[in-house]
């Protein structure tokens, strides 16, 4: 099965999205599911 990954670019347009007050309920939950996606960051140690 093959993961699917939210591109970056995708990911910095769902984030203002969710920072904008002027979005309605139905595109937070997309925008949330999108970003839910998104590979992790791994920490550097």
């Amino acid at each position: 099965m093959m993961k699917k990954v939210t591109s970056g670019r995708a990911a910095k347009s769902a984030s203002k999205v969710l920072c904008d007050g002027r979005t309605g309920r139905h595109s937070k939950t997309v925008v949330g599911s999108a970003l839910s996606q998104r590979e992790k960051r791994s920490r550097k140690k």
